[in-house]
């Protein structure tokens, strides 16, 4: 072992500590982390952890069938004429009376629907007949209805026994709401983790004091606090302790049994005063010492064991403020996602392009801080540098959202592709410039009353590993089954549906089939659209396109962007191939949804196009 003492006299000073690239120390962070116990919370102290069972509906939802509009419950057989008012219900009244033949009742949007009938007329398609006091006692329907019009069945929204929310996910507002739906009082989460934050060096002082004599502001600490209350940590602040070996430890060990999670900045060097990693030597077992990276080399893991539970992680990090918040982003962010029970946790990373040239280090891979930006008309991330990129300069982090995974080498130049991370889940979420605001549908469309309904084809394919080997339930196909059914101005036929493995050939030979011998109008597939190696559909269908249709793509993300910044990872596709529609989508049920429901309002006339194109052709005239 190399030479450790301090004393300048000594000869070459060596750490003790072997370079790690920065994928390995990822990889052992995460495997010293375990998901903290769970506990019941009240529903409304929920936001922000991590759901630790799976939560399924008891009830159907609606629990009756449900209209759609304002109008009248009818018999739809009846049609166009004139009809009297049986009675009038209102949301949360009960169903009244039954409607027969001849007769009608009032309804509003989100009133049972009572037996007898089987559809709505809206009210802007009746005209009311009053009797000599004024009272309505009659309408005349003016359009006829199919049955089913404006009429939600029983479980439409949720089935009983439907998975409402997985566990893993995190408790955003809009699972609050959907767990009150389904009357959910209190849900079982990871507790959130506790992290003490500490800076060490006798040089630092407080934001609010005046800097004389050598001293300077402790900005890590602040940082940091921040930082993990941003994560949904509980934060300690554990202030600043000089460099005395003794102090150091009283202060660390005191601290301990009361973190799950402790942070140092400063004193992982190998100078005299550099006393933390002895430290850590001595209380537990150092995991790594220097990581092959720039900027951040010293940064440094170890666990404590405890007493009272599992070891405590304890994270040194450098005392350089960007070299703190950079190992701070790339490590300890991935260990409290794992702490608070999520089931991805890695950071996640994903491709820009290169605005201008960079020269990059010949020794060590740098993690670059960078401004990243969607370019909405060429559909692609593209970064730019910040600037200076000294580990001393926090002003290079002032515009920065992300980290760009620089090579060694001497130069990277403009329009290269280069690997990315958002330095938090809320720079991830801000990355939805030039999006307008989706209206997204409460319930299903109303059908048309007017029109002919379009007679559409459709197939469509679960692609899932699990799913194909029978080691899961396919949730996703009944979920596309049923909104397919439910698109308004179309009388769909599902024409097959099949479960294939995330193999390519498979995927495409199915698809292909589907488009070139069935001849289908719309095909729907889900799974496989992710970064995992195994998501490989979007591969499987792009050469199948003879024309792409990215304003489908556009609208899944826009909307999806609103639910969870994630979907930014998300990697849709969608296009023609002859006059078949095809389209991507994720292979979680909710996100199915949420993608359907973004495109429901447009298929149903990208299908009328494509039917008249098709009866074009065929008349010769195309």
């Amino acid at each position: 072992m190399s030479c450790m003492c301090s004393d300048t006299k000594g000869g070459k000073r060596n750490s003790a500590f072997d370079m790690t690239p920065m994928q390995e120390a990822i990889e052992i962070v995460l495997a010293k982390a375990l998901p903290l116990q769970t506990t019941a919370v009240p529903l409304h102290e929920a936001l922000g952890c991590v759901v630790a069972e799976t939560v399924r509906s008891s009830e159907p939802l609606p629990p009756f069938r449900a209209s759609v509009m304002d109008g009248y419950a009818v018999v739809a057989s009846d049609g166009v004429g004139q009809y009297p008012v049986l009675n009038r219900i209102a949301a949360g009244d009960a169903p009244g009376s039954q409607v027969t033949s001849g007769c009608v009742a009032y309804v509003t949007t989100g009133c049972p629907v009572p037996d007898g009938a089987d559809a709505v007329v809206k009210i802007e398609d009746t005209e009311g007949v009053c009797d000599a006091d004024g009272n309505e006692v009659a309408i005349k329907v003016l359009h006829a209805v199919s049955s089913g019009t404006n009429v939600r069945p029983i479980g439409f929204d949720i089935q009983s026994g439907e998975i409402v929310v997985e566990a893993g996910e995190v408790v955003t507002p809009a699972i609050i709401g959907l767990l009150a739906t389904v009357g959910t009082t209190h849900v079982l989460v990871h507790r959130k983790p506790i992290v003490g934050v500490l800076s060490t060096g006798s040089e630092l002082v407080d934001a609010s004091s005046s800097i004389t004599g050598g001293k300077i502001r402790d900005s890590n600490r602040p940082m940091l606090l921040a930082s993990m209350r941003a994560a949904d940590a509980v934060v300690v602040d554990l202030g600043i302790c000089s460099d005395d070996m003794d102090a150091l430890r009283t202060r660390v060990t005191t601290v301990l049994p009361t973190v799950d999670i402790l942070i140092t900045s400063g004193g992982v060097s190998m100078g005299d005063h550099d006393l933390v990693k002895p430290l850590l030597q001595e209380l537990g077992t150092v995991h790594f010492g220097r990581i092959h990276m720039k900027p951040g080399k010293p940064t440094t893991f170890a666990t404590i064991p405890s007493a009272a539970g599992p070891a405590k992680l304890v994270f040194a990090l450098p005392g350089n403020p960007v070299s703190c918040l950079v190992t701070s982003c790339l490590l300890v962010a991935p260990v409290l996602r794992k702490l608070r029970g999520a089931t991805s946790c890695a950071p996640l990373t994903f491709k820009a392009k290169m605005a201008h040239a960079l020269p990059l280090d010949q020794e060590r891979p740098e993690y670059h801080r960078a401004n990243v930006a969607w370019n909405a008309q060429a559909q692609q991330f593209v970064a730019t540098s910040t600037g200076v990129q000294a580990s001393s300069r926090l002003l290079s982090c002032r515009f920065a959202n992300a980290l760009l995974h620089l090579p060694t080498g001497l130069r990277l130049d403009e329009g290269a592709w280069v690997d990315c991370t958002f330095l938090s889940e809320a720079d991830m979420a801000a990355q939805q410039p030039a999006l307008p605001p989706v209206a997204r549908p409460l319930a299903p469309a109303p059908r048309a009353t007017a029109a002919p309904r379009l007679a559409v084809r459709a197939c469509i394919l679960t692609v899932s590993d699990r799913v194909s080997r029978g080691e899961a339930d396919d949730r996703s196909g009944p979920i596309m089954a049923k909104l397919l059914s439910a698109l308004p101005g179309l009388d769909v036929t599902l024409v097959e549906a099949a479960t294939v493995p995330d193999e390519v050939d498979v995927i495409r030979s199915a698809v292909q089939r589907w488009c070139d011998d069935l001849r289908v109008n719309l095909v729907f597939t889900s799974g496989g659209t992710g970064f995992s190696p195994r998501d490989r559909t979007p591969e499987a269908i792009q050469p199948l396109l003879e024309r792409e249709a990215p304003g489908l793509v556009f609208k899944i993300m826009q909307a999806s962007l609103l639910v969870t910044p994630m979907a930014i990872l998300s990697r849709p596709i969608a296009g023609l191939r002859g006059q078949t529609l095809i389209l991507t989508l994720p292979g979680k049920p909710n996100a199915v949804a949420e993608n359907i429901e973004a495109v429901a309002t447009v298929l149903p006339h990208a299908l009328h196009l494509l039917a008249d194109l098709s009866h074009d052709h065929h008349q010769g005239k195309a």
